[in-house]
């Protein structure tokens, strides 16, 4: 369990500045020695981000910590009572057990907690960060009126946080009601839960911002991707200042005074829509804008104006292009992936990848029985094939039909191919860089590990810009055993100073590969500074890179593993095409 000691060391750090241990030390009140000691006992994902050099200590990122004194003094400034908890269940909780108690005490109170273990987002769904990653506090407010004239407090709520990251570099917007989202991806949310008083209203208002990238989420935004200079305390103090200024006039005016700006920040404005409700759409349309209320207004194709309320109903883009949810799904289709040594397939029915098989060419009877079970007259069969004309008749042969191979395209779903010979670009490689855009929408690093290794750039703009290819980890043991007079010995472990001959060849493959994989996501940090940059791994091998990757490494960047990456865009491209 982190001590005070750990919490102070980490706010003299967050900043992402450089300071010397001598310093540090004195700071803490212990010797120099004693900092490594105390840095061993920080979180996994933390303690790789340190750096020394020269006597002095960094953080390779900035992370949401605060100091105490320092935060209650920018609070002060605009009129708050500011709390810091190092750790606790959920900063709405802790602020909804006082306003139970003593409703009028919570007014412009602040509390804001380095750690949620429960914390909770709209709808029931929780809200799960790391130490140092998110952004989360509380506020409360002791309106002078009833709950029921409340009804546009998260949409201001949003408009103020909307506006202090904009301040500080963060192109943020709103999805209705109040949701922070950049583009496409979510950045943070708010919850709202409120206690009535004799005819006033205790508001707990929770916001929740992810600091850094987060590791587990997709379709997520950070304000370290898109301001790296942000601190979490200059950030704080921009919230805090316009939450102050916009709660006042809301409870003398309503949320009509606020429609122009917020509408102004709302993501899907004039744009096609489609409503949401458990899942299922329930209306398409055009965004208008909201009302007083907060209500969202809808034109439907027909003309017809549909009032949403805030609720259980999520709102998402109709991007142009994109099916209508009551035209027909598209229909069955088989999926292939013809790799060098074996085929994989999987069923597609109404939008949707079934499970994966897969057969070596030389007994492909399985295939077979999948397509008399399941196959058809009308059942298309769409695959990708880098295995040779000998494989794939043997292919043809167990369907009776010849399936629709798809090659390397100059251009696909938005995505530009950059290929100088596109006719050269191996099929299996373009469809990994089709099926990674349903996993990351940054720029990314794409490796897929099989017979051979390829390692593909793709960038946050959609381009495609090349890649590189290598043996895979069996041919590259292969080689060692056919042109050397000792090496032709089973593999070891890597370790970072082999001490075995075995070991040596296991670290020498792992470094080869792995060397190649951070080489190719420098190059491609080097056209996006500042932003994040994925790496998704797929093949038989896409442990064995995983591991090998530099733990520093590894907790900087979002890694992911996706087995068959090559069905993936099949599907994306059948989907859309």
């Amino acid at each position: 369990m982190m001590q005070a000691a750990h919490w102070q060391l980490l706010a003299e750090l967050a900043d992402g500045t450089s300071h010397h241990v001598t310093e540090l030390a004195k700071r803490l009140g212990v010797k120099p020695p004693q900092l490594n000691g105390f840095w061993q006992q920080m979180p996994p994902h933390i303690r790789g981000l340190l750096r020394q050099q020269d006597g002095r200590w960094r953080l390779v990122r900035s992370l949401a910590i605060w100091d105490a004194k320092r935060l209650q003094q920018q609070a002060l400034q605009h009129g708050w009572q500011a709390e810091l908890l190092h750790e606790h269940p959920s900063s709405n909780t802790y602020l909804m057990e006082q306003a139970k108690r003593l409703p009028e005490s919570i007014h412009r109170q602040a509390v804001f907690v380095h750690r949620q273990t429960h914390g909770r987002g709209r709808q029931g769904k929780s809200w799960e960060s790391r130490l140092g990653e998110c952004l989360t506090f509380s506020i409360g407010w002791y309106f002078d009126c009833p709950q029921t004239a409340l009804g546009g407090l998260a949409l201001v709520t949003a408009l103020a946080c909307c506006r202090a990251l904009q301040k500080a570099g963060v192109a943020a917007q709103i999805k209705w009601p109040n949701d922070l989202v950049v583009g496409g991806e979510k950045l943070g949310g708010i919850l709202i839960e409120t206690v009535a008083h004799q005819g006033r209203t205790a508001a707990v208002v929770g916001i929740g911002i992810n600091f850094v990238q987060p590791k587990t989420v997709a379709a997520a935004s950070a304000v370290q991707t898109q301001s790296q200079q942000t601190g979490a305390h200059h950030l704080a103090d921009q919230l805090l200042a316009e939450l102050a200024a916009i709660f006042p006039r809301f409870e003398q005016h309503g949320l009509q005074p606020f429609l122009d700006d917020y509408h102004a920040l709302h993501r899907d404005q004039n744009r096609p829509v489609r409503l949401l409700h458990n899942g299922e759409a329930v209306l398409e349309g055009t965004a208008l804008g909201v009302d007083g209320g907060g209500a969202l207004h809808i034109r439907d194709a027909a003309g017809k104006e549909h009032t949403v309320v805030s609720g259980e109903i999520s709102l998402r883009p109709l991007h142009e292009g994109e099916p209508s949810a009551h035209t027909p799904p598209a229909g069955k289709c088989l999926l292939l992936d013809a790799g060098n040594s074996k085929l994989k397939w999987a069923w597609l029915e109404n939008g949707r990848l079934g499970a994966a098989n897969k057969a070596p060419y030389w007994d492909l009877s399985a295939l077979a029985e999948s397509w008399r079970q399941h196959g058809g007259e009308t059942v298309r069969i769409v695959g990708s094939a880098v295995c040779g004309s000998v494989k794939k008749a043997a292919v043809a042969e167990a369907l009776g039909q010849t399936p629709e191979w798809q090659t390397s395209m100059s251009a696909a779903l938005d995505i530009r191919n950059h290929y100088r010979h596109v006719e050269e670009h191996g099929a299996d490689r373009w469809f990994n860089i089709l099926g990674s855009r349903l996993f990351s929408q940054h720029a990314c690093v794409v490796v897929s590990c099989g017979t051979a290794v390829t390692i593909d750039a793709l960038s946050a703009d959609n381009h495609y810009l090349g890649g590189n290819i290598m043996p895979g980890f069996n041919l590259m043991k292969e080689a060692m055993a056919l042109h050397t007079a000792n090496l032709n010995r089973p593999i070891g472990r890597p370790y970072p100073f082999g001490t075995t001959t075995a070991n040596a060849l296991a670290g020498g493959m792992s470094d080869a590969v792995c060397g190649a994989v951070m080489l190719m996501h420098r190059r491609l940090q080097q056209k996006h500074p500042g932003q994040t940059v994925d790496i998704i791994i797929t093949g038989g091998g896409a442990n064995k890179v995983k591991q090998g990757l530099p733990e520093d490494f590894a907790l900087d960047n979002p890694i992911q593993i996706v087995d068959n990456l090559v069905l993936y865009g099949l599907l994306n491209w059948v989907n859309q095409a």
